[in-house]
């Protein structure tokens, strides 16, 4: 691309510096070599712990259950692999905001699905939980779940709402990773059309760790 006219880019990854201060990861601009706009991105939620959060996805899914609104229910693999002393900690942390940070990741989105649904609490290398997660994902599934769309942001809450309703009901992994996976497709492209008729650019761009995911990549 020469930079002549901008593009409706997706960055999605695990960590970034927001203007705004927040760690960023979640983005939709439009832009090019020069400037950008940033015209939407995944609704903040707080991150708990910082590297913390990393290392051990059960922090960041019990931060997007509680940003739900859904209890740390015992069956819920991510609650049961937390310590309840732990436990405690981060929800004061969620409450007061103390050391906790907003994030728009979606690496962070990853990960915390990833625990929700069993497949990993604890990981040794960047995005392993993600990673493994994509690998369980099932062919042929179309319908995913759905993300709330406003104007300028998306909303995680109705997905881990879902999800975490799927992993009670006993649904598979391989079918919760494949309907996780159509959602951000699904998402992309609702953004993307909605854009196009906003600004007439039809180019698309990704970037961001997250994209490595060639399931996500071919849907």
């Amino acid at each position: 691309l020469d930079g002549t006219e901008p593009v409706i880019g997706f960055s999605f990854d695990g960590t970034g510096y927001g203007t705004d201060g927040a760690i960023w990861g979640g983005e939709v601009f439009v832009a090019d070599y020069r400037s950008f706009e940033r015209v939407a991105h995944l609704k903040y939620t707080p991150l708990a712990g910082g590297d913390a959060a990393v290392k051990r996805p059960y922090r960041p899914a019990l931060a997007q259950l509680w940003a739900a609104g859904v209890a740390w229910d015992e069956r819920l693999p991510c609650a049961a692999a937390c310590p309840a002393v732990e436990q405690r900690v981060i929800q004061h942390q969620l409450e007061t905001g103390l050391n906790t940070v907003p994030t728009s990741s979606l690496g962070r989105l990853f990960d915390a699905v990833a625990s929700l649904a069993g497949v990993r609490q604890a990981v040794t290398y960047e995005a392993q939980a993600a990673i493994e997660f994509e690998a369980l994902a099932a062919s042929g599934v179309e319908a995913g779940y759905a993300f709330e769309v406003a104007a300028d942001q998306f909303d995680a809450a109705p997905v881990i709402r879902a999800v975490a309703a799927d992993v009670l009901a006993g649904l598979p992994v391989s079918i919760i990773a494949a309907k996780f996976h159509c959602a951000i497709a699904e998402l992309m492209v609702q953004l993307s059309l909605r854009l196009r008729r906003e600004t007439g650019l039809t180019r698309v761009a990704l970037s961001g760790g997250v994209f490595q995911n060639t399931t996500l990549l071919d849907l």
